[in-house]
């Protein structure tokens, strides 16, 4: 399998020359436009992508996560769902790279078979980092208008929160 990965970007390449070959294409010519595009696009999103950064950078810093999960932690725990979740359905909204550190410290701590364990495996992988898809696709087309998106992929976040719980429950009992 490794050497069928190896061998596909050369096989992609020839591919594409040859097709440009064919259809007479100047593939350099397009190559080179797609590239400055690329950059243009790039240096564009820039500010977004660090005002980002920064604001995930603070949160964590100033304790506001563990201030929600603080205030959030009863009721979750009234709820029968472990409150070890909890951060992690706060932060990956917010953080992919964060989300997922938290989820392998979560795994470490409790192992991949605990509730907390496969409510936190679910969670990771039916959620998105909403904030973060936003800011580059928003930040790409040039929309600064959310409206409705936010609270719309938010809402599905929550939903997914809320399903994570349920799926591992309901499949712990069968």
């Amino acid at each position: 399998m490794e050497q069928i990965g190896a061998a596909a970007l050369p096989v992609i390449v020839g591919v594409i020359l040859l097709f440009g070959f064919f259809k007479d294409v100047d593939v350099f010519d397009a190559f080179v436009s797609g590239a400055k595009e690329g950059i243009k696009t790039t240096i564009g999103l820039l500010p977004t992508l660090i005002g980002l950064i920064v604001a995930v950078n603070m949160v964590k810093a100033s304790g506001l996560l563990e201030a929600l999960c603080a205030i959030c932690g009863p009721l979750v725990q009234g709820l029968g769902v472990s409150p070890e979740v909890l951060p992690l359905a706060l932060l990956r909204p917010v953080s992919g790279s964060g989300s997922s550190a938290y989820t392998l410290s979560l795994l470490e701590q409790f192992g991949p078979d605990s509730e907390a364990g496969k409510i936190a495996s679910v969670l990771a992988s039916s959620t998105e980092t909403t904030f973060y898809a936003v800011t580059v696709y928003f930040g790409a087309v040039g929309c600064k208008k959310l409206r409705y998106t936010l609270p719309a992929a938010l809402a599905g976040d929550c939903m997914a929160v809320v399903l994570s719980v349920v799926t591992v429950k309901f499949f712990a009992q069968i």
